[in-house]
């Protein structure tokens, strides 16, 4: 009976004790991750839009270190109770690092250029990006790879180490730039008065924008028509939406007030 009992004993002690650290890991898991999601959902990091969004790139890259360091310790653990040594295991990760080293080169560069990334606040998830000719928002950030997805749904995966050059479309302000072009015939100071009038309602009623819309003057002679420049600062990546909106509102205000706009015209003169 003793040998017996012993024997199971032995066998619930390989069956239980993994289902315990595996267990206690998950547990660990889910205690950090409501910790530091309490931390970074705080009001500290929500006054500001920018804030925000670097709180949830950190706030994922945090949660992902912390689930493989887990892993590690629960598989660890779980070898000591079938017998290995893991002493012999880590002494010999002296070497082992060296192998996986030359093996994963790539691999450690990313990794290396991922906390670069997040570190020097290059960008964060929600982020207007370009990189090598894509552009696209962030939707993810890793220590590994960075997701770009464009206007047309497409996603870019780019390993970390071979972004070297990135444009950030979000770190100032964006300008808006509208030319109009007016028959050589229309009143100049008519023009302007009914250009700027137009530039008060814009600012008044026109959304991400960061200062008021302004007219320019005349900035160019073209061969049919007299060019006009309005200009407006906007959030990042709202300079077309609200670049659209401003060539509708000029051509509506524009037909109103009987101020032609003129079409690209050819003048030929027959020789004699």
């Amino acid at each position: 009976m003793i040998t017996l009992f012993n024997s199971i004993e032995i066998d619930l002690k390989y069956f239980t004790l993994p289902i315990i650290y595996v267990a206690v890991g998950i547990f660990v898991y889910i205690i950090l991750k409501r910790i530091i999601n309490n931390v970074f959902n705080g009001k500290a990091f929500k006054t500001k839009r920018h804030y925000a969004k670097r709180a949830n790139t950190l706030k994922v890259l945090l949660l992902n270190i912390i689930k493989y360091v887990i892993i590690i310790f629960v598989v660890l653990a779980i070898l000591t109770v079938f017998g290995v040594n893991i002493r012999s295991i880590l002494a010999g990760l002296g070497m082992t690092a060296a192998i996986i080293g030359l093996a994963f080169q790539d691999l450690a560069k990313d990794l290396i250029a991922g906390a670069a990334i997040i570190g020097e606040d290059q960008y964060e998830i929600g982020d207007t990006i370009e990189v090598d000719g894509f552009t696209g928002e962030v939707v993810s950030v890793g220590l590994k790879t960075t997701r770009i997805r464009d206007f047309k749904g497409r996603t870019k995966i780019i390993a970390n180490h071979n972004i070297t050059e990135v444009i950030n479309y979000n770190l100032s302000s964006n300008l808006a730039i509208v030319d109009v072009g007016v028959d050589y015939n229309a009143k100049t100071d008519k023009v302007e008065k009914v250009l700027n009038e137009l530039c008060t309602e814009l600012t008044n009623t026109l959304e991400n924008l960061k200062g008021d819309v302004e007219l320019l003057g005349i900035t160019n002679l073209d061969d049919s028509a007299v060019v006009y420049r309005i200009v407006a600062k906007t959030e990042s990546t709202k300079q077309y939406e609200v670049e659209r909106k401003i060539r509708k509102a000029v051509k509506d205000k524009l037909d109103k007030e009987g101020i032609t706009i003129p079409f690209p015209q050819v003048e030929v003169h027959n020789g004699k």
